[in-house]
């Protein structure tokens, strides 16, 4: 059983590791800077920032979406017609933006 959990670790990661960060930052643009601010950090206080988030946080997140296990009106709409490839290209446009944190 380990070595199944292992292996779909592996091929989940695989699958990340080829993502294009810029068809990412294109999508982004069309679907999720409305909510989300064009750089991942939203200006509505109910909407997360996307910035900075871990890639493979993203992925399962927008997976959850896509088949409705994680429910949202608005995301389950925007995540639908999302493809693996979409989905993964646009969780490393996200994680790929830095963020600095300071202290008051």
């Amino acid at each position: 059983m380990h070595n199944i959990m292992l292996g779909a670790l592996l091929l989940a990661w695989a699958g990340v590791a080829q993502a294009d960060a810029a068809a990412g930052k294109q999508r982004a643009a069309m679907a999720c800077a409305v909510c989300h601010g064009p750089q991942g950090l939203s200006l509505q206080p109910n909407v997360p920032h996307l910035a900075g988030q871990p890639e493979i946080y993203l992925v399962e997140q927008l997976r959850n979406y896509r088949s409705g296990k994680r429910q949202h009106e608005v995301m389950g709409v925007i995540a639908k017609p999302l493809s693996d490839r979409d989905i993964e290209d646009l969780a490393q446009w996200y994680a790929s933006l830095q963020l600095s944190v300071q202290e008051p």
